[in-house]
């Protein structure tokens, strides 16, 4: 068989990927390890526009910046006396006036990168920006606190930096019925077989062999759980709302699954910005509300914590296309029925001190929301994970 075909062919095979030292990771970590607190992280790709989301509706600076795009002050979901949602967020401000949401401004990090990949790269691996890495700050969770793939699962085709680590990757399951189906393909079966018939070494081959079968126990333990598991509530008709059905059914299920990942793309809003924001943070908040209802209903909503993000945020300014360019610092937002500073964590960025882009001043480096995260919710240690120690913050 060409090897090199098989590599190509096998799209199960590359959401996941795993040293030859794996089994030794596997038998020294024990199942007891895990506990029952799952996070949700939904990243809102293409560079949200924060100020436009979380509205400084009596900021003159603000509308002054933006005549054309500034959404006005009667259109404003006020949430204090100078912070207000978009009127596409009414799902968000109901979870907000009933203490299930904190809001972090200015989230960012030094010497900010305005690249897409680059800058999501960052936020993956929880890099410095001028440092490299090749594993992502889930993985590397996974490294230390896993033991098998599904422990962290992708709702999506293929799988981000974010959940690749050193010894074990998460999976990728964007449809668990159809990631089963791959898997009892005859051509991935007689890869399989060739495998065992070769007798191929560890020190060649071998460890692509173990991948294979972790593959194939993951992705019929994954569709065994999925198909299990039905929901009564109804969810709107769009990608990013079944990715949160798919995670539901799958937190229902009981699965040993500790990190969910999800995603909404289209934030990129170079021009006509108004009518295209509000259309995304629309089918983001309907597709939340849905997501939550159904926790609630199943019981599981205390123990699971939701953090939205985007790599970075917008200008400050609108360009001439009644857009905004790439920017630096923007908001995060964090849900959950175990929060200890709901509402607004901290105040906006100061609009006349700008750096020397136009953009915001970051004043929370988003580790430590990683670290607050790995160390309060997950029990883990986040030096570990992060290579560093940053401050941790006081939200749940």
């Amino acid at each position: 068989m060409d090897r090199r075909h098989f590599l190509k062919q096998s799209t199960l095979a590359s959401s996941l990927f795993f040293v030859p030292n794996f089994v030794k990771a596997f038998e020294n970590i024990a199942p007891s390890s895990l506990g029952y607190k799952r996070l949700v992280i939904i990243q809102l790709s293409g560079g949200n526009d924060g100020l436009n989301t979380i509205i400084p509706f009596n900021n003159d600076i603000y509308y002054r910046n933006r005549p054309s795009i500034s959404i006005s002050k009667n259109d404003v979901l006020k949430a204090s006396d100078e912070l207000g949602f978009h009127k596409s967020l009414l799902p968000l401000k109901k979870l907000f006036d009933e203490g299930h949401l904190t809001i972090i401004n200015n989230v960012g990090y030094p010497n900010p990168n305005r690249s897409h990949f680059r800058a999501t790269d960052i936020w993956q691996t929880a890099s410095d920006s001028n440092q490299y890495l090749q594993t992502g700050w889930i993985g590397r969770y996974l490294d230390h606190f896993g033991t098998k793939p599904y422990n962290a699962i992708e709702i999506d085709d293929s799988l981000s930096l974010a959940l690749k680590g050193q010894q074990i990757n998460g999976i990728a399951a964007k449809n668990p019925q159809i990631l089963y189906r791959t898997s009892q393909d005859p051509y991935f079966k007689n890869v399989l077989k060739y495998y065992e018939d070769e007798h191929l070494s560890e020190h060649n081959l071998g460890y692509l062999y173990k991948t294979m079968i972790a593959a194939e126990s993951s992705a019929k333990y994954i569709f065994e759980k999925h198909k299990g598991s039905e929901t009564s509530q109804d969810y709107p008709n769009n990608e990013f709302a079944k990715q949160l059905r798919t995670t539901s059914r799958l937190i229902k299920s009981g699965i040993e699954t500790k990190v969910f990942y999800a995603s909404l793309g289209g934030f990129d809003t170079h021009a006509g910005q108004l009518n295209s924001q509000s259309r995304l943070l629309k089918v983001y908040a309907e597709g939340i509300e849905a997501f939550i209802k159904d926790l609630k209903q199943q019981g599981t909503f205390k123990d699971t914590l939701i953090v939205t993000f985007s790599e970075f945020g917008r200008r400050v300014k609108q360009n001439a296309a009644n857009g905004t360019d790439h920017g630096a610092a923007s908001n995060v937002f964090v849900i959950g029925d175990q929060l200890k500073t709901a509402g607004f964590y901290n105040d906006l960025a100061s609009l006349r001190d700008l750096d020397s882009n136009g953009d915001l001043k970051y004043t929370i480096d988003f580790r430590s929301i990683y670290a607050t995260i790995l160390n309060t919710w997950l029990a883990a240690d986040d030096h570990t994970i992060l290579n560093k120690t940053f401050p941790k913050l006081n939200f749940i």
